[in-house]
């Protein structure tokens, strides 16, 4: 999955591609790239960052979805939590919901239920604003598998198909580097509960930490150590900004992977 920010603020590339025909021309390098889905968003969640109105994320991401529906067949994602975005983003030509509140609004669920469109669970503590301000669990890993469980199920009862729900464990929304970590380190709990898994840890502040990469766009060889070993897990689709460098590192992970452990699928980019 590519990341399209169409902001003026998001961590990595904001302001890149604020300007719509500039988006377009990056979603379609991506999808020529090998990404298999495009996950257009309109307001950045960054830590600290503030709301962005929607008809501000209407206004940013509808042309930017049509356009690209109208040159390219690979799969766009919105990447939002309100319901009249998902809408809006559905009627452009969108065909997936990623809402990093899980569905908090029910309506998005009976949205994605009567458009028949897969949906992308993800967990949060707290808000973009306030994520990053001491976040605390007693079990992490626990706690994240167990809500994610319960929205998917909840999903499931707003009558969307088990095959189209996707979970999320949010790595770096509302979690400090050990609590990614953890997570990262159990990432097969979270396959094995059957429902398949996004992971999305590209360029992120925990690998700046570890590799003392300062600025985002230097980290993507730390962001390509944890999607291989993501795909060794099982994954199913990894949400990245570096598109052909992580076709590489999957191509080579899905091979080696389905030799050593005799794995029936592949990891989706």
């Amino acid at each position: 999955m590519g990341v399209l920010n169409v902001t003026p603020d998001s961590f990595s590339d904001g302001g890149q591609f604020l300007d719509t025909e500039k988006a377009v021309e990056h979603g379609l390098r991506m999808a020529a790239d090998g990404a298999a889905i495009i996950d257009v968003g309109g307001e950045s969640t960054r830590p600290g960052s503030e709301p962005v109105s929607s008809d501000q994320q209407i206004g940013r991401v509808a042309p930017v979805i049509k356009a690209l529906c109208a040159k390219t067949d690979t799969p766009i994602s919105i990447d939002t939590h309100r319901f009249d975005v998902a809408r809006a983003a559905l009627d452009a030509g969108a065909a997936m919901i990623n809402d990093i509140t899980a569905l908090s609004d029910e309506r998005m669920g009976e949205l994605a239920a009567e458009r028949q469109v897969p949906v992308i669970l993800m967990h949060i503590q707290g808000t973009p604003e306030t994520m990053q301000i001491e976040p605390k669990y007693d079990d992490v890993v626990s706690e994240v598998l167990d809500f994610l469980l319960s929205r998917a199920n909840r999903a499931e009862r707003l009558g969307i198909a088990p095959e189209r729900i996707f979970i999320d464990p949010g790595v770096g929304f509302g979690k400090t580097l050990e609590h990614n970590l953890l997570l990262l380190r159990n990432i097969g709990r979270f396959v094995s509960t059957g429902y398949r898994v996004l992971v999305g840890t590209s360029r992120k502040s925990f690998i700046g930490k570890l590799t003392a990469k300062e600025k985002p766009a230097d980290r993507i060889f730390g962001t390509a150590a944890t999607v291989a070993l993501c795909a060794a897990a099982g994954v199913s689709i990894v949400r990245v900004h570096d598109v052909a460098e992580m076709m590489d590192v999957l191509k080579v992970a899905n091979a080696v992977g389905s030799a050593l452990f005799n794995r029936g699928g592949s990891c989706l980019t």
